[in-house]
């Protein structure tokens, strides 16, 4: 027996057994996370379709921030559970020790998914509002929620299916109201932001067509943009005449616009450009 383990040890030394271990238990590591990876990979999607088909429509998704949200999200739940699953693993582990790891696991990353998703919903554009002479971007996190019963019936809900178009009472100077709502203007709380103030979007149809801005004006300040201009034409097969812009703001990004058909009212692009005159 002594002879045998001198034999033996002659062929491999303490550290060369190690790195063998190391090795079989590393690639067994390796092919579940990257299992892990794959299934996270899935959940990712899912998570993407969600956030930028249905709560983030193009372009709003750059307009609020969703798309960075959604990035730093995707970045913490893909690396933090398959990071785990390779440092943790091990096919030495009892089968029950395992399963408690990664019960555990399961557990942190979908804690990190739930919280991160809440986020991003807080973070949601729910109205694309007409607010005078602009379009405002609402999200879900500028409403006060115990204030919706304000609102009139059937808007006393925020969407979760995407942005709705919305109207917006104003206050005028022989209101009562009218010191206080500016008041809270310039506090940052718009009238947009105000269940009290919405109003169905047919409603101020006709004050919408009356503000709406000739398109050869945003031509005009921005010639280099022609082309895509014309493109938002040609895929509404519509001419400039029927089409017409207003601003489009969200806080202190106001250098975006909005192209809308004159007849319908309805937004037909939201282009990356200054409307201010």
């Amino acid at each position: 027996m002594h002879h045998e383990k001198e034999r033996y040890g002659a062929l491999f030394s303490w550290k060369e057994v190690c790195q063998m271990v190391w090795t079989a238990r590393f690639r067994s590591a390796l092919r579940a996370a990257l299992w892990h990876l794959a299934f996270c990979a899935l959940v990712a999607t899912t998570v993407a379709w969600v956030v930028f088909v249905v709560w983030f429509p193009s372009p709003l998704h750059e307009l609020t921030g969703g798309r960075n949200l959604f990035l730093i999200l995707m970045a913490v739940d893909l690396v933090c559970g398959p990071m785990l699953t390779l440092v943790l693993y091990d096919p030495a582990k009892s089968r029950l020790k395992w399963r408690v790891d990664l019960a555990l696991i399961v557990l942190l990353q979908l804690g990190a998914l739930v919280y991160g998703i809440g986020q991003v919903a807080a973070a949601r554009p729910v109205f694309v509002a007409f607010e005078g002479d602009r379009f405002r971007v609402v999200q879900a996190f500028d409403v006060d929620m115990q204030r919706l019963p304000e609102a009139r019936d059937g808007m006393q809900s925020l969407p979760l299916l995407g942005p709705k178009l919305i109207g917006v009472r104003l206050a005028h100077p022989g209101d009562a109201d009218y010191l206080a709502s500016v008041q809270m203007s310039t506090q940052g709380l718009h009238p947009s932001f105000r269940p009290s103030r919405w109003i169905p979007w047919g409603e101020q149809l006709p004050s919408l067509q009356a503000e709406l801005q000739p398109l050869s004006v945003l031509r005009e300040r921005h010639r280099e943009d022609g082309a895509t201009i014309d493109a938002v034409l040609a895929e509404a097969g519509l001419l400039d005449s029927q089409m017409g812009y207003l601003p489009l703001v969200r806080e202190e990004i106001t250098d975006w616009v909005a192209i809308v058909e004159r007849a319908s009212g309805q937004p037909r692009a939201y282009l990356h450009l200054d409307g201010w005159r």
